[in-house]
């Protein structure tokens, strides 16, 4: 059995919450703020169901899937409910949109409850530092909430008390507002008084390494660079974490809390076996699965095709030109980068999926060119018990996430791209691929990945420089060591270059569909013009399927950027203008 910080107590708090019940009898053994909050353990029990709002769906589950597909990515059917965010056409009622913003002021809303009566009930610690260590990871967890919240929806309300009577009501804030009244005031203490670890009975626990590995990052969004490239140095620079030995180890069930984990979301199938992974601690009475249901979005699963996640063939040919070192040990007989093989599967993939060879799996349809791996049962059988359920835990922070953010950090305090350039290179060769030094020794530059081949007939090569490495940190690096991780359209936002991103893809895009023919030229149906298997590098199957041509069309800055505010939320709370 994995060590898991899930064994919450969901009932407790939200049973605080009900009031107004006129009532003539009473409950002896109701849970009330007169008899509960009387010892530390009390405490640790609340602060458990703070944690477990990390297992919301729309925090760190199925609900991320509508996300991924906003950006560059990943694409997905029109039959499917999430194409309303790969075309760009979500709206203040739309599902992720409003589960993710109730879920997050849970998370909020229950720190909150710890930090308010840890104050008046300091008596029952007979060691203090527990309590302070309980606060520090109170705070950490209603950082990291306002920041998701600030960062998708373009600001936030703040929520640092429990609300009572017309308190509930108040205004948006600025991430501006948010990040310096909440956030950073809140990580700087979390890091102060965090351990660096925990016993392993504690596993999944905040630490300081995640403490200051967000900080680093709230720094990095609001370009406050010097900043940002001290905590991420820090966090370096304490040995406390190292990547892990195969871009796998971050996305198996196996190998969780890894050295290369900085900040995680458990998930366990052993929990409340059967019930759908749908449903975690997500109502009064129930711990709910305590499992992800984001299988189900990301791969094939046993009986049967969903693929609601399709990686773009801009993100495909980024991990064709990926090219593989032969002199690197890492490479064990691999012919596609270590990370390939842990993030997407093409139909000419090495070794097998779900158990079968790639080319025996049913599914090849609709112009897929390659499935999502990340995040999918697809290496393991024995726990899809039918109910869209994983038990692979959800990483927000990782050191390979750090060094590439310390990289763009340092460019952007310095131009001080040698720097940025050996930390971009130990991510690549972990993934078992040339570094940018070996090319630029070689060539006296490195290709521009992100120009595609396949349209351009060449990439060309580029001399090193800040602008140069930068570009390939944004369009080649990020993407490839971290999609489908929650990241990328938060990236895209916060450079400002969304729309040339989407505009620039639908060209190689219409480039496709006007070569159609040439692309898809191995024919499956005589009867249906066009269809075919594809060619190399691709091997697109049956059609070219449009990712960018609506995306394109409909983005606008002032309203794709960033999440409507839900539109329940604008009519309960009065002070938030339309």
């Amino acid at each position: 059995m994995k060590h898991k910080l899930n064994t919450y107590i969901t009932l407790i708090f939200s049973i605080l919450m009900l009031s107004g019940c006129d009532l003539d009898v009473e409950n002896s053994n109701a849970v009330t703020e007169e008899t509960f909050w009387r010892t530390s353990s009390d405490f640790n029990a609340a602060l458990n169901t703070v944690y477990g709002a990390l297992q919301f769906q729309g925090v760190s589950g199925s609900g991320l899937a509508f996300e991924m597909l906003l950006g560059d990515e990943a694409g997905t059917e029109d039959f499917y409910r999430q194409i309303e965010f790969a075309t760009l056409s979500f709206g203040d009622a739309s599902e992720q949109v409003v589960d993710k913003w109730n879920q997050l002021y849970i998370g909020i809303f229950r720190a909150n409850q710890v930090l308010e009566q840890l104050p008046i009930n300091m008596d029952v610690f007979d060691d203090p530092e527990e309590a302070v260590a309980i606060e520090a990871q109170a705070r950490f967890l209603r950082a990291f909430y306002h920041f998701q919240v600030a960062h998708t929806y373009g600001g936030a309300v703040i929520r640092t008390i429990v609300p009572v009577g017309d308190e509930i009501n108040a205004p948006l804030s600025s991430i501006e507002e948010v990040t310096n009244q909440v956030i950073i005031p809140d990580l700087i203490f979390a890091k102060e008084n965090l351990p660096e670890t925990w016993p392993s009975a504690e596993l999944g626990r905040i630490t300081w390494g995640a403490a200051t590995a967000l900080l680093g990052k709230t720094y990095l969004y609001s370009e406050q660079w010097e900043q940002a490239a001290n905590e991420f140095r820090e966090v370096i620079d304490s040995n406390l974490y190292s990547l892990a030995p195969n871009n796998l180890d971050n996305f198996s069930h196996l190998t969780e809390f890894n050295t290369e984990s900085i900040l995680e979301t458990p998930y366990s199938t052993e929990f409340n076996p059967g019930a759908n992974g749908n449903i975690v601690d997500n109502n009064t009475f129930e711990t709910g699965a305590e499992a992800s249901g984001i299988a189900r979005s990301m791969g094939q699963l046993q009986f049967g095709a969903f693929n609601v996640v399709l990686p773009t063939y801009y993100l495909h040919e980024l991990f064709v030109r990926d090219e593989i070192d032969p002199n690197n040990p890492i490479n064990d007989g691999n012919t596609q980068s270590k990370r390939m093989g842990a993030s997407i599967v093409p139909v000419n993939g090495d070794g097998l999926y779900y158990g079968l060879p790639i080319n025996d799996r049913p599914g090849w349809v609709f112009g897929q060119s390659s499935y999502t791996k990340k995040y999918s049962n697809w290496y393991h059988l024995e726990n899809e018990d039918g109910n869209d359920r994983s038990e692979i835990n959800f990483r927000h922070i990782r050191l390979a996430d750090v060094y590439l953010m310390y990289a763009e950090a340092v460019l952007e305090a310095s131009n001080d791209f040698d720097m940025a350039i050996e930390f971009i290179d130990r991510v690549r060769r972990r993934a078992g691929v040339i570094t940018l030094s070996q090319y630029i020794t070689d060539n006296g530059g490195f290709p521009q990945f992100h120009i595609s081949e396949e349209v351009n007939g060449a990439q060309p090569f580029v001399a090193p420089s800040a602008e140069t490495v930068m570009t390939h940190l944004r369009r080649v690096e990020r993407p490839l060591e971290l999609c489908f991780e929650g990241h990328r359209w938060k990236d895209l936002v916060r450079w400002g270059i969304a729309g040339d991103v989407l505009n620039e893809l639908l060209q190689d895009e219409t480039w496709r569909i006007q070569n159609q023919t040439g692309i898809l030229d191995v024919i499956v149906d005589p009867n249906v013009p066009g269809s075919g298997a594809g060619v190399a590098p691709l091997f697109i199957r049956e059609k070219v399927r449009p990712d960018f041509g609506q995306a394109s069309q409909n983005y606008n800055s002032a309203i794709h950027d960033y999440f409507p505010i839900p539109a329940l939320e604008l009519q309960t709370n009065d002070q938030i203008g339309n």
